[in-house]
C-alpha cells in the first residue's frame, strides 16, 4: 500500500499541511508548576515535529484562573506566559513544524482544590467526577469569559502560534454551554439550540475579529455524549455546521467526556477507529476539513479513513506517544518498525513516579516519551559485546537500543519465540495488539544487528567472550504452600491461557489480580462457569479504571462469580476451604482449580555467573516481579548508558 491519501497535503484556511497526521491536544504534565512552558514541554513537541506530524496542538492551555482543570496545566491567561509560548513556537518553526494553541476553560469539570474557589459553569449541575456544584455564571460573567478566550487567542497569535483550537469537547466550558445535558439556563445563552450555540459562536467571531480572518480557528467537539440526556450524533452535526458558519476553519471530532472516559480515552476493548463513522456522518454537512480521533493506531486503518472520505485529518493522540516517528515510518514504508499504542492506559493515563525522571506523560512501550531530553540514544565510542538473557519486553527493549547505539548484542531465549509474559498476556480477549509491540521490538533488533538465539538454555560457559551480561529472565508463577495443593491437581493460569491445559466446565480461579480476571474473561467468553476468589477487598486493583470497568462488565455478562475478602485455607480435589468474614466456608464441585497468584522473579543465573567477573545487570521481573511498564523502562535506561 502506498499510503497516498494520508501522505497528501491539505489546507486549513490558507495554512497548508504536508500530510494528514496531527498530534491532538493531550495533557502532558510536563510544564512548570507555575504553568509556564518548560524545556521538557519543548522537547516533547519537537520530537513529534521531527517525527513527521504535520500539525501539533498544545495540551489544553487555560484562559482563566477559574477554569484550571488540574495542577501543571499550561496557562495563557496573561502576558507573562507569552515568552515561554514564543520559545516553543520558535523552536517548532525552526524545524519546519506548525503548531496551534488549544484554549481551554474547565467550567464545572474542576475542583476547588485546584482553583481555590467554587467551580463555575453554565448551570449549577455538578461534574460527575468531582461532584462539586458549580456557581452559575451570570449573563454579564458569560460575556467576560468569552472575552478571556478572545484575549488568550490574541496572546497565542503574539506568541507565534499558527492558529488556535477551542476545546469544546469532553464537557468543558464550551461543551457545557452547547449541550442541553449541562445547560439549563433561561437567559440568552440557554434553552433553544440557537441560544446554546451563542457562547461558542461569539468566541469564534471575536477571535476572527481580533486576530484576522486568515488566523485559523479549530474547535474540538464530542461526536456524542453517551450519558443520560447527552447530545446525540444528529444534533452534533447541527453543532458542527453552526460552528463552521460562525467562522471555524476546521472541526475536530472527539467523543465522550467526564463520567464516560472509557470512550474519550478508549481502552483495548474498544475497536480501533471506532469514532470514524461518527466523523463521516458529521462531515457530510460541512465544507471545512474534519479531524477525527479515536484509537487510530494502524497506518492501514489511517489510510482507509482518509481514502473513504470519513475524515480529512487524523488525530493520533496516544499513537504519537507510542511512536513520535509514526508519520516518518509510514512515509518511508517502515511500518513494521512502528511501536504501537495498545491502549493499555498503564502509563499515558496510569502510574507515575518510578524515579525522578518518570514524571509527566509517557508510554509503557516507549519510555522515551516525556523524557526526550533525558533519555537519549547516542552512538558509543567503544562498542561492547553484550549478552542478554530473556526475550521478554525488558530484554528486547535493551537489545535493540544497545544495538542501535553500536554495541554487538546477542539475545538468548530458552523458548522458541520472543515475547515472554507479553506473548501470554496477548491471549485473553481484547489483548491481541500486545503482539504488535513484540514484533516491533524484534524488527528493530534485526535492523540494528541483534543476534537472536531462540530455543537455547543459557550456561556460564557461553558467556566468557562477553563484556556485559544482562539478565532479563522474567518471572515464574507463585505456587503457595496451601494444605492439599499437591493432591488438588491445581493448574497454573499461564498454562491455561497458553492452551497447554484443557479445563472442565466449572472452574475456580484463586487470585483476582490481572492474570486471574483475564483468565476468567477468557474462560467466560468460552462458556465456562467461573468463580474468582481474591483475598483483598477488590479484584484487578492495579488495572486502570476504564480497562477494569469494561472487563468487569464482561465478567458480569458471563455470570462470573467474584468472591473478595476470601482467604484460602486448604485445597482438595475440586474443593476449597476458605475464610471470609471470620467464618470458614467450603466450595466444591469444581472440575478444575486454577492458580493466578502473580509471579516471583526467575533469576537462576546470577550466582552462577558471578565467577566470570563480568558486569552483570538484572532487570525487569528477574529483578522483581512487577508490570511491563517497569520492565521496558529499566531496559531503556540500561541500554542508553551501557
Amino acid at each position: 500500500m502506498s499510503f497516498e491519501h494520508v501522505l497528501s497535503p491539505i489546507k486549513i484556511g490558507s495554512l497548508e499541511l504536508k500530510n494528514r497526521f496531527i498530534v491532538p491536544a493531550m495533557g502532558t504534565h510536563l510544564g512548570e508548576a507555575n504553568g509556564q512552558v518548560s524545556e521538557r514541554t519543548i522537547d516533547y513537541y519537537l520530537a513529534r515535529v521531527k517525527g513527521g506530524y504535520s500539525l501539533i496542538f498544545t495540551e489544553f492551555t487555560c484562559v482563566d484562573p477559574e477554569g484550571l482543570a488540574m495542577p501543571g496545566q499550561l496557562l495563557i491567561w496573561d502576558d507573562t506566559f507569552i515568552p515561554g509560548h514564543l520559545k516553543l513556537t520558535s523552536t517548532i518553526h525552526e524545524h519546519g513544524g506548525l503548531i496551534f494553541c488549544q484554549l481551554h476553560h474547565a467550567g464545572r469539570e474542576t475542583s476547588q482544590n485546584f482553583t481555590g474557589k467554587q467551580p463555575v459553569g453554565a448551570s449549577p449541575i455538578p461534574s460527575p467526577t468531582y461532584k462539586e456544584v458549580p456557581r452559575e455564571l451570570s449573563t454579564e460573567e458569560v460575556y467576560q469569559v468569552i472575552e478571556k478566550y478572545i484575549e488568550a487567542a490574541v496572546r497565542a497569535k503574539e506568541s507565534g502560534y499558527d492558529g488556535v483550537e477551542l476545546h469544546g469537547a469532553h464537557q468543558y466550558m464550551i461543551a457545557q454551554f452547547m449541550s442541553s445535558y449541562s445547560n439549563k439556563r433561561i437567559d440568552e445563552f440557554g434553552g433553544s439550540f440557537k441560544n446554546r450555540m451563542k457562547f461558542a459562536e461569539k468566541i469564534i467571531q471575536g477571535i476572527k475579529g481580533r486576530c484576522g480572518l486568515d488566523f485559523p480557528v479549530s474547535i474540538r467537539v464530542s461526536a456524542i455524549e453517551p450519558v443520560a440526556g447527552g447530545r446525540k450524533l444528529e444534533e452534533t452535526r447541527m453543532v458542527a455546521k453552526t460552528l463552521e458558519d460562525a467562522g471555524a476553519d476546521v472541526i475536530s471530532i472527539s467523543i465522550g467526556g467526564y463520567g464516560v472516559a472509557q470512550y474519550t480515552l478508549a481502552p483495548q476493548a474498544v475497536m480501533p477507529g471506532f469514532n470514524a463513522g461518527n466523523a463521516a456522518y458529521i462531515k457530510k454537512a460541512l465544507t471545512v476539513p474534519v479531524i477525527v480521533a479515536g484509537r487510530i493506531n494502524d497506518p492501514y486503518l489511517a489510510e482507509d479513513i482518509i481514502a473513504s472520505g470519513s475524515a480529512d485529518l487524523l488525530a493520533l493522540g496516544r499513537t504519537s506517544l507510542a511512536d513520535p516517528e509514526f508519520p516518518n515510518k509510514v512515509t518511508e514504508n517502515r511500518v513494521n518498525e512502528i511501536i504501537p499504542c495498545v491502549a493499555c492506559l498503564q502509563r499515558c493515563a496510569g502510574a507515575r513516579g518510578r524515579d525522578e525522571w518518570d514524571t509527566g506523560v509517557s508510554c509503557t512501550y516507549n519510555p522515551f516519551t516525556g523524557k526526550e531530553g533525558l533519555l537519549k540514544i547516542e552512538p558509543v565510542e567503544e562498542p561492547k559485546k553484550i549478552a542478554i538473557f530473556g526475550a521478554g519486553p525488558a530484554g528486547l527493549e535493551t537489545a535493540w537500543i544497545a544495538a542501535k547505539r553500536g554495541h554487538h548484542v546477542t539475545l538468548i531465549e530458552k523458548k522458541d519465540r520472543p515475547g515472554g509474559q507479553v506473548a501470554i498476556g496477548a491471549m485473553p480477549p481484547h489483548k491481541q495488539e500486545l503482539i504488535k509491540a513484540i514484533q516491533a521490538y524484534v524488527t528493530l533488533g534485526e535492523k540494528y544487528g541483534v543476534t537472536f538465539q531462540f530455543g537455547q538454555e543459557a550456561t556460564p560457559e557461553m558467556l566468557v567472550e562477553f563484556d556485559e551480561i544482562v539478565l532479563a529472565t522474567g518471572g515464574v508463577p507463585i505456587r503457595p504452600a496451601f494444605d492439599g495443593i499437591e493432591e488438588s491437581g491445581v493448574l497454573d493460569a499461564v498454562d491455561v491461557i497458553e492452551g497447554k491445559e484443557r479445563v472442565g466446565h466449572k472452574v475456580l480461579i484463586i487470585g483476582g489480580g490481572l492474570v486471574g480476571v483475564e483468565t476468567a474473561d477468557l474462560l467466560g467468553e468460552h462458556g465456562h462457569e467461573v468463580t474468582v476468589m481474591e483475598m483483598k477487598e477488590d479484584v484487578a486493583m492495579d488495572e486502570h479504571f476504564d480497562v477494569k470497568s469494561m472487563l468487569l462488565e464482561r465478567l458480569n455478562q458471563y455470570g462470573v462469580e467474584i468472591l473478595t475478602n476470601s482467604k484460602v485455607k486448604a485445597l482438595s480435589k475440586g474443593a476449597v476451604l476458605f475464610e471470609r468474614n471470620e467464618q470458614e466456608e467450603k466450595l466444591e464441585g469444581f472440575d478444575h482449580i486454577i492458580l493466578a497468584l502473580g509471579a516471583t522473579s526467575n533469576n537462576p543465573l546470577e550466582e552462577q555467573l558471578l565467577s566470570l567477573r563480568k558486569n552483570i545487570t538484572v532487570i525487569g521481573d528477574a529483578l522483581q516481579a512487577r508490570t511491563i511498564t517497569e520492565a521496558v523502562y529499566e531496559g531503556a535506561k540500561l541500554a542508553v548508558k551501557i
